[in-house]
C-alpha cells in the first residue's frame, strides 16, 4: 500500500504547543509523529499501539488541564515493569 503525507494546518493555544513541542522534543519525536499516533489510535479499532499516549498528549485533544502533581515518570515505569514482568 503507497501511503502518501499530507499537510495538516491546526489552530492550537501557542502555550499548548510551546508544552507539546518540548514534550516531543524530550521523546525525540516530532510533534506531527505524535499527533499522528494519537489520531491513528482514534481512528483504529486495534488497541495496539507502537507507543503509549501520554496523559500530556491527550490534554492537547480534550483541551483539559493536566494534574500538575501526577508523577508520569513514575507511572510509564510501573506500566514498563508490568508489561516485562
Amino acid at each position: 500500500m503507497n501511503v502518501i503525507d499530507t499537510k495538516l494546518i491546526l489552530k492550537l493555544n501557542q502555550r499548548i504547543i510551546e508544552k507539546a513541542k518540548e514534550n516531543a522534543s524530550n521523546k525525540k519525536m516530532s510533534l506531527s509523529r505524535i499527533v499522528e499516533a494519537y489520531l491513528q489510535s482514534l481512528t483504529t479499532k486495534n488497541d495496539s499501539s507502537e507507543f503509549e499516549i501520554s496523559p500530556f498528549v491527550k490534554s492537547i485533544v480534550t483541551g483539559t488541564e493536566i494534574r500538575v502533581e501526577l508523577d508520569y515518570k513514575r507511572k510509564y515505569s510501573d506500566h514498563l515493569i508490568e508489561k516485562y514482568k
